[in-house]
Parts: C-alpha cells; sequence; structure tokens
C-alpha cells in the first residue's frame, strides 16, 4: 500500500479530494452533535464511526435510538441501509483485491458511496483507480471522525444543526462525481434515471434509507445493448 501512495499522481489525487473529505468532515460534525445533544454519551457516536463508518447507516441508527427503539433495532435498521455496499465492493473488486489479506479486510471497510463513486470516475488505468480508491478512503475514513469527535465534543452548542443545511453536502459532492459518467456513457444513464424515478416514487411509502436500496434496480438496465437503426 505505501508504493501506491508515494507515485506522481498523488498531488492530483489529493487535491481532487479535498472538497470529499471537507463535505465529509461538515456533515460528520452533524452526527456528532446530533447524537449527543439527543443524549447519547460523546463515545457512542465517535466508536460507531470508526466502526461501522457508514453515514446514512449512522444517522438511522441514532435515529432509532433517540426515538426510543432497541439496540437490536437499531442495528438492523444500519444493516440493511448498508447492503447497498455489496453492489459497490463489487465494483471495485479489482482495486481492494490481491493486495494481501489485510489490505482486502480495510479496504472493504473503506468502501462507501463516495470513495467508489471518486475512484470509478478515474481513468480505466489499473494503478491510478488502486491509488485513488486508497487516497480518497483513507482520507475520508479521517476526516469523518475527525468531524464526529469534533461534532459530539461540541454536543448542543451548535443548535438545531439542520438550520445549516449540512445534510445537503454530501449529495452535492456525489452527483459532481458522478456527472462525467453520466454525460458518457448511456447505459449508466439509464440506469441512472430509472433508479432516482423508482426512489422519487417509493420515498413517501417506505422509511427513509430504503428508496436507495430500491434505486439499486435501476441496474437492470445495465446489461442492455443499444440497438442500432
Amino acid at each position: 500500500m505505501r508504493s501506491l501512495l508515494r507515485t506522481p499522481m498523488m498531488a492530483p489525487l489529493i487535491r481532487d479530494s479535498a472538497l470529499v473529505w471537507l463535505a465529509s468532515g461538515v456533515v460528520g460534525i452533524s452526527f456528532g452533535a446530533i447524537s449527543v445533544a439527543g443524549g447519547l454519551p460523546v463515545w457512542v457516536p465517535v466508536v460507531m464511526s470508526l466502526i461501522v463508518y457508514a453515514g446514512s447507516a449512522q444517522f438511522s441508527a441514532v435515529g432509532v435510538l433517540l426515538a426510543g427503539g432497541g439496540p437490536l433495532a437499531a442495528a438492523a435498521t444500519g444493516l440493511l441501509l448498508n447492503t447497498r455496499t455489496a453492489a459497490f465492493s463489487l465494483a471495485v473488486a479489482d482495486v481492494i483485491g490481491g493486495r494481501g489479506r489485510w489490505a482486502r479486510f480495510l479496504g472493504a471497510h473503506l468502501v462507501t458511496d463516495e470513495t467508489v463513486a471518486f475512484t470509478l470516475a478515474q481513468p480505466d488505468l489499473p494503478q491510478r483507480r488502486r491509488t485513488a480508491f486508497w487516497v480518497n478512503g483513507l482520507g475520508l475514513f479521517a476526516a469523518w471522525n475527525i468531524g464526529v469527535l469534533a461534532g459530539a465534543l461540541a454536543g448542543s452548542a451548535l443548535g438545531d444543526t439542520a438550520t445549516y443545511g449540512l445534510d445537503a453536502a454530501f449529495p452535492a459532492v456525489l452527483m459532481a462525481l458522478v456527472l462525467p459518467t453520466l454525460r458518457t456513457d448511456a447505459r449508466v444513464r439509464r440506469c441512472a434515471l430509472l433508479g432516482a424515478a423508482l426512489a422519487l416514487a417509493m420515498t413517501p411509502a417506505v422509511p427513509a434509507g430504503v428508496p436507495v436500496l430500491l434505486a439499486l434496480a435501476g441496474l437492470v438496465l445495465y446489461g442492455r445493448k443499444e440497438v442500432s437503426a
């Protein structure tokens, strides 16, 4: 892994990753503050962020706990929302595979929406994508956990974090990452449109987070080839 991080492409990858890291830290602050302001001890969001490391799953699990649900219900909610990472892992399996058992274990832990999108947005060169995954993934992990710790220590001093619009940071960054692929790949564009339509249609009828899982059904169109006239 050290050899991957000592390449000439490091500087541009760090520069391009900086916005993703910043967004992660900002949302992490929101998560830590919401958790502690709701009555949870500081160590709960901090340890959860280190071990679980999944923003949407963590927000949902804490929401269940603060609403009076038990730990099992919170864990089940988080696991359900995190099932989408199975598909993401397949997309970057060649990037994190073959580097030793511990490297694969760490790589699997670093798989997130943002890191996968950043990796796949790189040119289709194995070395560049591998370096992009580790640079973005490690930086994102550090930024998220530092943000969560800062937010948890601040506690209720930040007030209602929803008034700052922090929840819009991640979707905005993710959209910026996937736009180039959507412009150039018609099959990906069709999948994204179908997935977005399904998610929007089901949002009023299902719990928060489930529409994201349902959007994966849009992948059924990916295998269809273009039919020439």
